[in-house]
């Protein structure tokens, strides 16, 4: 691993680091366990799940490509072991919500076409990124191409949680009622910095 030169700030990292992985790891099983409980996904989003674990997955291949390259860890700002954990797990208990939605009563939803096409459109482009990268061996922008991805999925993740709610606009959480502050619209014709 690159050098800190401050052993108080290594460990602060480390363990800021580890109460993030687990905080974050935490928020995944409430709705397993709900889900387990009920034997029913019915009001679970699919396609937050589907976006969810192609995020996740470019995410870990990241994290994991760059952890165990020793080129990175000893010349560039590392990946920790944090970052590899949660990104396994994220990704394992994603998998497993997904499980579940084959699995259990799901009513009458499905994912939609254009999440499953937006992620078809994700896995192909990183496919062609692969092929690209191959002759050349451009390993370290391949991991960045999956980087982008992640950031990106983080984006259009949320989208099926406030647009596309199946909920009338009387019953959907009040904090989309204020949506409208982050549209352009109408455009505006001038730019000041």
């Amino acid at each position: 691993m690159a050098s800190w030169n401050s052993i108080p700030l290594e460990i602060s990292y480390e363990v800021v680091g580890w109460i993030a992985f687990t905080s974050w790891s935490i928020s995944f099983y409430p709705q397993l366990i709900l889900n387990f409980r009920r034997k029913s996904v019915v009001g679970l989003n699919f396609d937050f799940v589907l976006l969810n674990l192609t995020k996740h997955s470019s995410y870990m291949i990241y994290n994991v490509c760059l952890y165990f390259s020793p080129i990175i860890q000893n010349t560039m700002i590392p990946v920790a072991a944090n970052d590899v954990a949660f990104s396994i797990h994220a990704v394992v208990l994603t998998a497993l919500t997904l499980f579940q939605i084959f699995i259990y009563e799901r009513g009458p939803q499905k994912v939609s076409r254009f999440a499953t096409g937006l992620v078809v459109l994700v896995w192909g482009f990183a496919a062609i990124c692969f092929f690209i990268a191959l002759p050349s061996h451009s390993w370290l922008w391949l991991i960045t191409i999956f980087n982008s991805i992640q950031v990106a999925m983080t984006c259009v993740k949320y989208i099926p949680q406030s647009h596309l709610c199946p909920l009338p606009l009387m019953v959907q959480p009040i904090i989309w009622n204020y949506d409208h502050s982050l549209r352009l619209y109408p455009t505006p014709h001038t730019v000041y910095s």
